[in-house]
């Protein structure tokens, strides 16, 4: 038998590396000498129930609902009708919840407040989404409008001398830099058999490219909903092209990936919400122009223009949608728009069909 002061001669240094939900601890070096090894368990079973605790901490935060949602809104969009409407609300509040809405000018502002944590809830259109993930945003897509091409267009002054997209050749479009109308204006000068760096873009604001077109600055301007029908009543404008059979023009809804994987319930709660708005909308168009014309200082005769030509409607982000939304991805990559290649794979929610299907 080894005498103690032998056995202290010849001890070793043990590291133990315990992992616990993929998180290594390093345990302390020991010497495994005489009563080291008690007090080796007794300093393991320290950490292990501070390790186990701080696990069981972290869950049962996660487990609790939020204490307020936060919803980003542009004006004109069914988000502003969710918020007038006020039933989201109070579905919240029956659980506890509060709500807060945050608008925003545009798409891309709300992405970077969803992507900062500021916002749980977005909604815009096809192309933001993919600036966002450029952008490195670690967004998610939860559900989707029905396709809408006839909101989105390219239109010249009534008086123009062109009357195909072909005749935009050698022109001037003005159009909002990274829109959905900038993918709509790419696709329709190929189709047309035209290389974008045949016209000439002139990226403005809406208002801006409005007042352009109005003077004759441009010869045409790619636009959407209720610009559009605003342009038709008051300026006259003459569609040359809508996104029929172009690109679908989706708008989406998004939330950051921590929120959904979180609180999916509460994901399932606003499809239920927008589900309902929607069908309200499809059924009170009138009422909704009403709530439009309040929001944005249009008049209510516009807005009926714009929404006799949406279709609203709540559907699963599947695998054809990410399909189309990655030929966008690489066409604003192929053109510059976009510095690197966009997967947009990565930003699906595993459980938008099954949310969605159940708001029927």
């Amino acid at each position: 038998m080894l005498q103690p002061s032998l056995y202290d001669h010849r001890c070793h240094t043990a590291i133990t590396h315990l992992s616990i939900t993929g998180r290594w601890i390093d345990a302390l070096a020991i010497s495994c000498c005489a009563g080291g090894y008690r007090r080796l368990f007794a300093r393991l079973g320290v950490l292990l129930f501070a390790a186990l605790a701080a696990v069981f901490a972290s869950l049962a935060a996660a487990d609790e609902p939020p204490t307020r949602v936060q919803i980003g809104f542009q004006k004109g969009s069914i988000l502003t009708l969710l918020k007038a409407r006020g039933t989201l609300d109070e579905a919240l509040k029956a659980r506890g919840i509060g709500a807060r809405w945050l608008e925003f000018p545009a798409g891309p502002q709300m992405l970077e407040a969803l992507n900062l944590g500021n916002i749980d809830f977005a909604t815009v259109g096809d192309a933001p989404a993919i600036f966002a993930q450029a952008a490195g945003a670690d967004l998610v897509y939860v559900s989707r409008t029905p396709a809408n091409p006839k909101t989105e267009v390219i239109v010249v002054p009534k008086d123009s001398p062109l009357h195909s997209v072909a005749d935009l050749a050698g022109r001037a479009v003005a159009l909002n830099k990274g829109s959905d109308v900038n993918y709509l204006l790419v696709k329709a000068l190929a189709a047309a058999g035209l290389d974008y760096s045949r016209i000439t873009p002139r990226y403005l604001k809406p208002a801006d490219a409005r007042a352009a077109f109005q003077q004759g600055a441009v010869d045409a301007w790619a636009i959407w909903d209720p610009y559009y029908a605003e342009a038709q009543v008051n300026a006259g404008a003459r569609l040359l092209t809508d996104a029929t059979d172009l690109v679908p023009h989706y708008s989406f809804y998004l939330s950051s990936r921590d929120f959904a994987e979180t609180h999916p319930e509460i994901v399932d709660l606003f499809n239920q919400q927008i589900a309902a708005v929607s069908r309200w909308a499809e059924a009170h168009p009138d009422d909704a122009a009403q709530i439009l014309s309040r929001a944005t200082a249009l008049p209510v005769s516009i807005w009926q223009r714009a929404i006799a030509r949406t279709q609203y409607g709540l559907a699963p982000v599947d695998d054809d949608v990410l399909a189309e939304q990655q030929t966008l991805a690489d066409t604003f990559h192929d053109i510059g728009l976009i510095p690197r290649e966009v997967d947009v794979s990565t930003a699906r929610w595993a459980r938008s069909a099954e949310s969605v299907a159940a708001t029927r």
